[in-house]
């Protein structure tokens, strides 16, 4: 990345602001403007999350906003009610409150002398969720919104649920954010009241994964938050960004091709869950300029091309041999004028009785799919996000676990853009049931590339909202929209549908194992012609000076598979630890480990069980506090046991201690 340190406009900086709702609970905001905006005001763009602006995005804020005020904007960076340095309380994600505070904030940016009235609000995921949710308030003064790595529905494509199967990553985010909102605010910037404000928060944090955990099927709670409702309420003008290597890479589809009251446009790179211009795998873009063209627009009235941008640009990616991590992606950048786009045609390709991927519908034919309950741990995280080797490894492990279909070897590239669709009839020998399919690229070699996949709780065949038990040995048609993807499969590589029954851990596992009759099934595969070269170009990415900061600790990641030779069970150990820093303009030191363990016997689905630890520290001179936060879960046939417990300690005092311990109703996972 380019650090560029000279801009436009002169940029000063507030560390604190202080935005009082009116309630009149204080929200503090970190402020970039340009230093003579009274005199020439400018437009005011927001980022509202939970994420601590003080020690948590910090680096990042540091990239971006100065870089966007020195280009003639006001950059307000909110701590939410009940995070970071701001006061109140948080009671869960996409809150009424939360929303009515940003619409809030907008208001009272929109009247400041340094604004020009016109605000825009961007964000990645939590903030990027909540500037869609917001845009469909419709806020007078929002007239541009960018989002990242976010969804336009909360059920479908969040951390909880996927196909109506319950994600283990509801307990490990829900474990992120039971550590992250229990830290305290800063001293030096609130004062002595910063303990009591500690405390309030301590006493009042809401159990995030019970929350979500109560709520198993696509119901009013989801709804709430989820703009698929209604598109048509969102009027502000709307830039959707997204990696193919992120869990949020289905949404920018849906809201390009939805969108229609407002204008809208999608970029998809190769990236993980990051900001592009500093993204990984490579390439990465100027997706600062991008912004600014989307803000001068809009924000600014100049004319800047974007209404003339294809509605989709996406990264192509070429195969490559099966990796836990990449640092860079081989491919090339593709355009659609238009999305969905008339230029992507259908393929169909038939599953038959030998293992095959034919050209024609084979006769019927009967296959059992019964996998052990170790098939997935190579799947990677379900959002890969902290940096370490979370990606998709070889699956040929979990191919061996699985019912494989291949196809014969491509005689020339075949480029897949688009949304792979399976459709299969089969049945299942227990009421509850579950199938997971993957589409992988079988290298010459034999090593296997996962491309996409998708998973299905079959009680969910029907409807998310009304699930149904499933009659034992009754034929089902069912359809797997598998996630969305661009990627073009070398001459000499072939197709794979895989179809399991299990995928741990990515999915909680059925409550006993389940043996799935396969007849029928068919691929449908987005096919795009073949080209060379990139159809579109980005600039070189650029920033802001990068955030001053001493390294205490450095960061590692770990992620590893275990197998108990006595009891047969196999554990994904997951261990990130983020280092320890220090701030050199304001001193406050801040370090984070997270540990995961995931474990399962592959004869034994009710032996399923998730662990989560994280260790959170502050300190500057001799004040210094520490968060160790656990969660745990379990689950018999009928019921999840979900537990958590923090302990806080001041200058090594333990001031508080907290349990939460629930037993929540299995209903139809």
């Amino acid at each position: 990345m380019k650090t560029v340190t000279e801009f436009p406009r002169k940029v000063v900086e507030f560390a604190d602001i202080g935005i009082f709702m009116p309630d009149g609970c204080r929200l503090s905001a970190r402020v970039w403007v340009p230093e003579d905006a009274e005199a020439d005001p400018v437009p005011a763009i927001l980022e509202h999350l939970p994420y601590r602006k003080r020690d948590g995005t910090t680096a990042r804020d540091c990239l971006t906003h100065p870089y966007l005020a020195g280009h003639g904007y006001a950059c307000l960076r909110v701590d939410m009610r009940g995070t970071g340095d701001s006061e109140g309380l948080m009671a869960d994600e996409y809150t009424e409150q939360e929303l009515a505070d940003a619409c809030a904030v907008i208001a009272w940016a929109a009247a400041q002398p340094w604004c020009s009235g016109d605000v825009g609000m961007m964000g990645i995921s939590w903030g990027g969720f909540n500037a869609l949710q917001v845009a469909a308030l419709q806020p007078p003064a929002l007239k541009a919104i960018v989002t990242l790595c976010s969804t336009d529905d909360r059920y479908a494509d969040d951390i909880h649920y996927k196909g109506g199967l319950l994600l283990n990553e509801n307990q490990g985010w829900g474990a992120t954010m039971l550590s992250y909102s229990s830290r305290p605010p800063d001293p030096a910037l609130v004062g002595e009241n910063w303990r009591a404000m500690w405390l309030d928060r301590l006493d009042n944090e809401p159990f995030l994964p019970a929350i979500w955990l109560n709520h198993q099927t696509r119901d009013a709670y989801w709804k709430h938050g989820s703009v698929c409702e209604d598109y048509s309420a969102i009027r502000a003008a709307t830039l959707v960004v997204g990696g193919w290597g992120d869990a949020y890479k289905n949404a920018v589809s849906r809201l390009v091709g939805g969108i229609e009251n407002a204008p809208v446009k999608g970029i998809v790179g190769p990236w993980i869950h990051k900001y592009p211009h500093f993204a990984i795998p490579e390439p990465a873009i100027g997706f600062l300029q991008e912004a600014l063209r989307w803000w001068d627009r809009w924000l600014k009235g100049r004319d800047t091309g974007v209404e003339d941008d294809p509605a989709m640009r996406l990264y192509l990616m070429d195969s490559v041999p099966p990796r836990d991590w990449y640092d860079e992606r081989p491919g090339r950048w593709i355009a659609e004028p238009h999305w969905p786009s008339p230029a992507i045609a259908t393929r169909d390709l038939f599953l038959d009785g030998t293992g095959g991927l034919a050209d024609d519908a084979p006769p019927a034919f009967e296959a059992k799919i019964a996998s052990p309950q170790d098939c997935g741990l190579f799947g990677g995280k379900y959002c890969a996000i902290w940096l370490g080797p979370d990606l998709p490894g070889d699956q040929r492990h979990d191919d061996a676990r699985a019912l494989c279909f291949d196809g014969r070897p491509v005689d020339a590239a075949f480029d897949i853009v688009g949304t792979p669709v399976v459709s299969l009839t089969l049945s299942a020998d227990r009421p509850r049931a579950m199938v997971a399919v993957r589409l992988c690229d079988i290298q010459p070699d034999g090593a296997s590339t996962r491309i996409t996949y998708g998973v299905l709780n079959l009680c969910h065949r029907t409807s998310h909202e009304r699930p149904e038990d499933i009659l034992p040995g009754e034929p089902m048609a069912t359809t797997l929209r598998l996630d969305d993807i661009a990627y073009s499969l070398k001459p000499g590589h072939r197709l794979r549908l895989a179809i399991s029954s299990a995928y741990w851990p990515l999915v909680w596992p059925s409550p006993e194992p389940v043996e799935l009759t396969l007849n029928e099934g068919r691929l449908t595969l987005p096919v795009r012609t073949p080209g060379t070269g990139n159809e579109i170009e980005f600039r070189e990415p650029e920033g802001a000076p990068a955030w001053s900061a001493d390294t205490l600790r450095a960061p590692s990641n770990n992620r590893r598979v275990e197998r108990d030779p006595e009891t047969g069970t196999v554990s994904v150990v997951i261990e990130d630890d983020f280092g320890a820093f220090r701030d050199r303009v304001h001193g406050l030191e801040a370090g984070s480990v997270a540990r995961e363990k995931w474990s399962i016997r592959p004869d034994d689905a009710l032996s399923a069980r998730g662990e989560t630890h994280w260790t959170e520290t502050l300190r500057r001179g001799d004040w210094s506090v520490r968060t160790e936060t656990f969660t745990t879960m379990h689950a018999d046939r009928g019921h999840f046991f979900l537990s958590g417990h923090i302990e806080a300690f001041e200058d090594e005092e333990l001031r508080f201690s907290q349990s939460f311990a629930n037993k929540i109703n299995r209903d139809f996972i």
